[in-house]
């Protein structure tokens, strides 16, 4: 088996079962991070990790794992930061990777939209996840194993 992992920031995760596909298909292994049992599939390869119910533990977790040979499953933008500072690659669920050039405007960005929603009474998130993000989710995880050689 490849050195090479899949760390799944797991709470609000849409796509868990295609992570699942890709890692089977590949023989990777992956790691599915929360702080509540979930389930997954009873598999060699599937992990189903529980940390604590401290703040940030699901995220503090994934960051003690992630290095140059983790692919790193997430939407949360900061944790998407110390991860690639950690040389992990990020694929946020709609398949749009996290990278060194674009995380800060990320971050830029979050802070606008939540200053915005705080001052002007602002309501509602991302939109939709929609069949497009799971096509695009499922090339950009194959393509990141191909690089990494798994």
């Amino acid at each position: 088996m490849s050195a090479v992992r899949i760390l799944v920031d797991a709470d609000a995760c849409p796509v868990k079962e295609e992570v699942y596909k890709v890692a089977w298909r590949r023989g990777v292994a992956v790691k599915v991070v929360s702080n509540q049992r979930i389930r997954v599939p009873e598999h060699e390869l599937i992990e189903r990790v529980v940390v604590s119910d401290k703040f940030d533990a699901a995220d503090d977790w994934i960051v003690e794992q992630a290095d140059a040979e983790a692919v790193v499953v997430t939407g949360d933008i900061l944790l998407a930061d110390r991860c690639l500072k950690k040389g992990a690659t990020v694929i946020g669920p709609n398949g749009k990777p996290f990278t060194a050039a674009s995380i800060g405007g990320a971050i830029a960005t979050r802070a606008i939209m939540a200053d915005l929603r705080a001052g002007a009474g602002m309501t509602g998130g991302p939109a939709p996840f929609a069949t497009a993000d799971r096509s695009r989710f499922l090339q950009a995880l194959d393509e990141a194993l191909v690089r990494l050689g798994a």
